[in-house]
């Protein structure tokens, strides 16, 4: 995959038929590729930067008519000549003019190779690589914020303030070392240990923000589960403000799981609506929903608890079913919300005998106080973080790499604390400065960048 120096084409646009479609061509002789194919115009005497309009022919056949868009390296994508042809639509043609192409010299492109040449060229460094991907898959305002913050260099920019002030105390300790005999210091340690400090609230800070970052890139899942007729289904269709699920009076209705998703303040919510949870069926069918609503509980992010306040109002079996599911939440340590429904037909605020705790009050059917439980799943996950300013980490390699970071900076103050001599110091930095190089790519692999580029599309 690290071969750049032939030609690579892919199609740009998504599979199917459209308007348009583009294929992408960047390499050494991609302009000459495409001229072979597009006559009347020679590409290489044009200015870069530029649209031309003409035919695109195999031989004395017209193929299709074309706009095509010149990019020379290095004010490029991908910092060599990128050519972009805006073919119709039609995936016939586009399969003509990549075929034609690929006669004439190019390779057909891997899964993100347009973006690692951009990284192998330093247009990028590997933290914006991982944005652009980030950013084609954002389903939400604050996952396309947070890939944008990061494609701009927000994060490389963190990083590149820390690995800068660490490299400069460490060149200052090695200067030490070759001045052993004279017993000087050239690095302050009493600045040094407020630097320590500096940085490791930094990461610390980075590492906090992966929680949220999580569930922005990931979406939450929410399991609503509770007894059959708790209204369940209703909630899911009030929620999303359309019939989505079959309701009805007849416990057992919904046989298997439901998911749909929700967009709350820019979060996407992967809302699961589950089967009726009961000890005793003779139901085969309904048994297997049940398990299946065990599962998605179980793999849940957050948990709606819904109950039907007129029956826990009568039964006090039903109130201690309901504190017997709060006690295995609490245990497995599920974040959930204790919902009571049919509010609209009575005037209990608590199941019966002892109150459980905090519980909000619903009539899905009536479609009220659904906004308030919206703002409550938001602020369950997001905890006031989202509209937050600066990095947000959403990648688990940059978690697992800043971990590296904060230990290795613990194990500097551990050194100076103990009065270490500055070599064995100096390693410790090292390893700092190695784990801040290995998220922005300056120390990397060949094997890591197959791994990281494997997820992306072909064409980007």
């Amino acid at each position: 995959m690290l071969n750049v120096n032939d030609t690579i084409i892919a199609i740009a646009t998504p599979p199917g038929e459209g308007a348009i479609g583009v294929i992408r061509l960047s390499g050494t002789d991609a302009i000459t590729i495409v001229n072979k194919i597009f006559p009347g115009k020679n590409l290489a005497a044009q200015p870069t930067h530029t649209l031309h309009f003409g035919r695109i022919k195999d031989g004395d056949v017209t193929v299709d008519e074309v706009v095509v868009s010149l990019y020379k390296g290095p004010k490029s994508y991908t910092g060599e000549d990128v050519v972009e042809i805006s073919c119709h639509g039609s995936v016939y043609v586009l399969k003509q003019v990549l075929q034609l192409c690929m006669r004439h010299g190019a390779r057909m492109a891997k899964p993100g190779e347009f973006t690692l040449r951009a990284f192998l060229k330093g247009k990028m460094d590997l933290t914006q690589a991982e944005a652009v991907a980030d950013l084609i898959a954002s389903q939400s305002g604050s996952a396309h914020k947070a890939a944008i913050h990061n494609l701009r260099g927000g994060f490389s920019d963190d990083l590149k303030g820390m690995r800068e002030q660490l490299v400069q105390f460490s060149a200052l300790i090695e200067l030490e070392l070759d001045f052993s005999q004279e017993d000087v210091e050239f690095a302050d340690r009493t600045k040094f240990y407020e630097l320590i400090e500096k940085l490791t609230n930094a990461a610390q800070q980075l590492l906090h923000s992966f929680k949220l970052g999580n569930v922005i890139k990931n979406g939450v899942k929410v399991a609503i589960v509770g007894k059959p007729n708790a209204g369940k289904s209703t909630l899911l269709n009030a929620l999303l403000n359309e019939e989505r699920a079959i309701v009805s009076d007849i416990a057992g209705t919904t046989r298997d799981t439901i998911e749909e998703t929700l967009n709350i303040n820019g979060i996407i919510f992967r809302l699961i609506d589950t089967a009726g949870i009961r000890e005793h069926t003779q139901d085969t069918i309904e048994q297997q929903g049940i398990e299946r609503s065990r599962e998605a509980m179980s793999k849940a992010d957050v948990v709606i608890y819904l109950f039907d306040l007129v029956e826990s109002h009568k039964s006090k079996v039903v109130s201690d079913s309901i504190k017997e599911e709060v006690a295995k939440f609490k245990e497995r340590d599920i974040k959930y919300l204790l919902v009571g429904n049919k509010a609209d037909v009575s005037s209990i605020d608590t199941p019966a005998g002892n109150s459980v705790e905090n519980i909000l009050l619903i009539s899905a059917k009536n479609k009220e106080n659904i906004h308030q439980l919206k703002d409550a799943l938001y602020n369950l996950v997001a905890e006031g973080q989202v509209k937050q300013e600066g990095t947000i980490i959403t990648s688990a390699r940059h978690f697992g790499a800043l971990q590296e970071v904060v230990r290795s900076l613990q194990d500097i103050k551990k050194g100076m604390d103990n009065n270490l001599p500055g070599d064995l110091i100096s390693l410790d930095i090292r390893t700092s400065l190695y784990y801040l190089g290995e998220i922005t790519g300056e120390i990397t692999t060949e094997d890591k960048l197959d791994y990281i580029f494997s997820k992306f599309c072909i064409g980007k």
